[in-house]
């Protein structure tokens, strides 16, 4: 029998018996469908992640199919649904709100889809997995960075949103460095206010409201990422405080890198996104694919012990911003301008 013969043969009966034949190869099987449902692309935070992850994704042979929810809980539900429906072979999370998509999520198994609880832990569902930074360890960072600049004075906590659970982890991490500053007396709370998906905008509002309500006599705020230190920042400098008070931040966004450089932000924490997508993806791939993840923690989420892998963040300030750029996070020209 000629040998083209023989390959057609073995193609037929790699096909025949669904990939399980020792003879079969892996450009015979379909490719691993990824769906990708995040919170709001309009943030510049989830558009990097998305770009790693694709990258990181499509190195191992996956294809990703990515859909953005903007902001809309309704809308999240919706997309995830018309992904299930679509064939995916595995979710990856980031929720708009933590504590709604535990019906989706069964829908999901039942079509045997895995699910992946991506940066922030969905609450009350039977979620698969969880990767993140040690969201703790990002908020005795905050904490600990505005302490390291006013140890003592007042203090305004600046949290994020409320629907999201990462937000009562940050504060957690914040409280353990504060908390005993609080019994001592050097620091007072003077203010604990959420913001609403995070919005700037929002931010800006309660940090202007609470200026008023103290006579401006605010020496720190412990803000949760850098999108609302930026509306925090921008009241203080209406105020002529920008640069005075200690101001916390997180994600490393440009604008909040800049304020860094400038002053007007005490420090932000880096989260290497390149690091989280890349293993993200290859988590994905292997919950798709039958492989065993490499797990380094767990977490309770109110439904079960999510097994979770656990990233280390970085706490920058002017001493040390230009990781960014060593990095290849931002170039120089970003960051310091030309």
């Amino acid at each position: 029998m000629k040998l083209t013969t023989l390959r057609a043969l073995g193609v037929l009966l790699c096909l025949g018996l669904a990939g399980l034949a020792s003879s079969c190869t892996q450009s015979s099987k379909k490719p691993t469908l990824i769906g990708f449902s995040i919170d709001d692309m309009r943030l510049e935070r989830w558009a990097r992640d998305r770009d790693f992850f694709d990258a990181a994704a499509t190195k191992l042979g996956a294809k990703v199919l990515v859909q953005s929810a903007n902001g809309s809980e309704e809308r999240q539900v919706a997309q995830i649904e018309n992904m299930i429906s679509r064939g995916v072979d595995v979710l990856v999370i980031v929720p708009q709100n933590s504590k709604v998509l535990g019906n989706v999520i069964r829908e999901a198994h039942r079509n045997h889809v895995k699910v992946v609880s991506y940066d922030r832990l969905i609450l009350n569902a039977d979620v698969d997995a969880y990767i993140s930074f040690d969201n703790l360890k990002v908020g005795e960072m905050q904490a600990q960075g505005v302490v390291n600049v006013k140890p003592k004075g007042n203090y305004f906590l600046l949290g994020g949103a409320p629907t999201d659970n990462n937000a009562k982890i940050l504060r957690q991490g914040q409280m353990q460095v504060l908390q005993p500053l609080i019994d001592k007396g050097d620091i007072k709370i003077v203010g604990d206010q959420w913001v609403p998906d995070w919005n700037p905008t929002r931010a800006l509002g309660i940090v202007e409201d609470a200026l008023t309500a103290n006579a401006n006599n605010i020496d720190a705020i412990v803000a949760s990422n850098d999108a609302i230190a930026g509306g925090a920042v921008q009241a203080l400098a209406a105020q002529r405080l920008a640069g005075k008070v200690a101001v916390s931040g997180q994600d490393a966004d440009l604008a909040g890198v800049k304020r860094v450089v400038e002053g007007t932000q005490t420090m932000t924490v880096y989260k290497p996104l390149d690091q989280l997508a890349t293993q993200a993806a290859k988590l994905a791939v292997d919950l798709a694919r039958g492989d065993k993840p490499a797990y380094n923690s767990h977490y309770d989420n109110g439904e079960k012990s999510v097994d979770s892998i656990l990233l280390q963040p970085v706490a920058l300030t002017r001493d040390n911003v230009d990781k960014v750029i060593t990095d290849g996070f931002y170039t120089h020209a970003q960051v310091y301008g030309n």
